[in-house]
């Protein structure tokens, strides 16, 4: 039987609707870090290629207190990531102790970790907490987190793991 106009219109309608949804998932389990097995990357590069914390220099944090950009010329790789600098003297400071500067949770949203997922980051939104650096998704996000600080860290250092392990 012949199929109609009105439904071929819709069944094409229904395939051009459907194609930006499935892109906007693909390109949702990129932003996060999702790899085949399941399991989140343990460094979020989000959409910069290779990129930590979107290009910004991890050790500025606590050096200069505030968030800075990272030079392409002054890197570092480290955990499967490459790490921008400010400086050469934040590079050597990083690369003699990156467990100390690198941010909690792989770079990822320290507010969706804590809630059992991931989310990318706002370089400008970060805490420095007890000597570890905490980034979070936007503004609004950092105030919620803010808001029940300690509660967050604990939720987000046990649900760590399980995001990295995917079990």
């Amino acid at each position: 039987m012949a199929e109609s106009a009105g439904a071929r219109r819709r069944s094409t309608m229904l395939r051009r609707a459907a194609w930006p949804v499935g892109l906007t998932l693909a390109a949702a389990a990129l932003v996060v870090g999702v790899s085949a097995a399941g399991a989140v990357d343990p460094i979020n590069t989000g959409w910069f290629g290779n990129t930590a914390i979107k290009g910004y220099d991890p050790v500025a944090y606590f050096e200069l207190g505030q968030p800075t950009p990272g030079d392409k010329a002054i890197t570092a790789d480290w955990n499967g990531a490459t790490w921008r600098f400010s400086s050469a003297e934040h590079r050597a400071k990083f690369v003699a102790d990156p467990a100390a500067y690198a941010p909690q949770y792989g770079g990822y949203c320290a507010y969706a970790v804590a809630e059992g997922s991931t989310a990318g980051i706002d370089p400008e939104s970060w805490a420095v907490v007890d000597g570890k650096l905490y980034l979070n998704y936007n503004a609004k996000i950092q105030a919620k987190w803010e808001a029940n600080r300690d509660q967050m860290i604990a939720a987000a250092d046990e649900q760590w793991p399980k995001l990295l392990s995917s079990d």
